[in-house]
């Protein structure tokens, strides 16, 4: 079952590219044409694009990894933010930190300070403080909030990204180039889709669009969250059943046991 339509797309403007002077020769082959100036994306091959992405996020998310959603754009921000919440997913919204993944060591040690920071507010700690050094933690802990709330609880580096405008998130694209980790964008026609695993050609400048695209994403990701339960479940039945067959059978080996037993002590007596 298709996770769209054509007309969907349509309605969601997904379609419209930028200006013709501002755009991406390589993108010419997701192009459908040129109107009044403005490039039309062929959403014939963003279904395409966009139904072999949702299949490949899956997979990952049923393996039990995380997909890091990207997106600094204000346009973008809210949408990605209450998405990758709704799935439980990491995300950055705010400014992509340079070294985010390439140095992500560095970046779990500030993670670390605003956990320390919320454990002083717990056990009394930061009730002893003055009032000018709880100021300036609390102005830190802000900082640290803004930028890294939405990766608090990543322990490891992602297994893919999922990013609004690459030509925006470029550093955030380049340190996954670095590391091999997959990527997963909506490319316009002023951007470059050769450097992404997974383009999906879009408008990545519209509300309704980045909506739409994302909510598929988001689709895919519980798809896989969901089939993973399942297949917990199943294995945890299946080990059930195993361990009371085991139980079972051991019984009837004891009883087979004792009957043999018996039936030699009954010979015994025979002979005596």
């Amino acid at each position: 079952m298709a996770r769209t339509t054509y007309q969907d797309l349509l309605d969601a403007g997904v379609h419209f590219g930028h200006l013709t002077r501002k755009w991406d020769p390589k993108m010419a082959k997701y192009i459908f044409m040129e109107r009044n100036g403005i490039h039309i994306i062929d959403l014939n091959k963003t279904l395409t694009k966009l139904e072999e992405a949702s299949s490949a996020i899956k997979q990952i998310v049923k393996s039990g990894r995380k997909v890091l959603f990207v997106a600094t754009k204000k346009q973008a921000k809210e949408i990605i933010t209450q998405q990758a919440r709704t799935v439980n997913m990491p995300y950055v919204t705010e400014r992509w930190l340079g070294g985010m993944l390439t140095n992500f060591a560095t970046v779990r040690k500030s993670i670390k300070k605003m956990s320390n920071i919320d454990k002083m507010q717990k056990d009394g700690t930061y009730d002893v403080l003055s009032k000018k050094e709880k100021l300036m933690i609390q102005r830190e802990r802000i900082k640290l909030e803004t930028l890294l709330g939405g990766i608090a609880d990543l322990n490891r580096l992602p297994a893919a990204l999922f990013i609004i405008d690459v030509k925006k998130e470029h550093i955030a694209v380049a340190e996954a180039i670095k590391l091999n980790i997959p990527t997963f964008a909506m490319v316009d026609t002023n951007s470059d889709p050769t450097n992404i695993d997974f383009p999906i050609p879009a408008n990545d400048d519209a509300t309704k669009s980045i909506s739409l695209i994302a909510g598929i994403i988001g689709q895919a990701i519980q798809e896989g969250l969901d089939e993973r339960k399942r297949d917990k479940e199943e294995d945890a039945e299946k080990e059930a059943a195993a361990a009371k067959a085991a139980v079972d059978n051991g019984g009837e080996t004891i009883e087979t046991t004792e009957a043999s037993a018996g039936k030699r002590t009954r010979k015994a007596k025979d002979v005596e």
